[in-house]
């Protein structure tokens, strides 16, 4: 796979994320869910724990995201193969989603980690290569 596949699906990582954070709270395979999610959203339920995990966990890849594209977009215009750092931001990343889904805390502050190790080194790509 190159690069490009990584950053496709990395920007659907996120996506499957938001939408499984808004599933969870407003669960559109209910009537109420539907109504909820379909309506203003005026008075929409607590969250439960799985449901604020989900969310956080999709906030978070929006923040990374962000930089993960500027990143990718130096490295590849400096020239440089951003294969290595998105494949593992990407891996990393998705681990994260599955370890906070699940509450598993270490594990998953670990995975978040490697996702900098992937941004780390689309950075030092981007800064060899100009």
């Amino acid at each position: 796979m190159t690069d490009i596949h990584y950053l496709v699906l990395s920007a659907a990582l996120a996506w499957v994320m938001i939408m499984t954070a808004a599933e969870l709270h407003t669960p559109t395979w209910t009537r109420r869910g539907a109504r909820l999610a379909f309506g203003n959203r005026d008075a929409l339920p607590e969250r439960s724990p799985l449901c604020g995990r989900a969310d956080r966990a999709a906030k978070n890849m929006v923040d990374n995201l962000v930089l993960f594209v500027a990143l990718f977009v130096a490295a590849r215009a400096a020239g440089a193969d951003a294969t290595t750092g998105a494949a593992i931001f990407f891996f990393a990343r998705s681990a994260y989603w599955i370890l906070y889904l699940g509450g598993v805390v270490y594990a998953r502050s670990l995975a978040w980690g490697a996702s900098l190790v992937g941004l780390g080194w689309l950075g030092v790509a981007a800064l060899r290569a100009s």
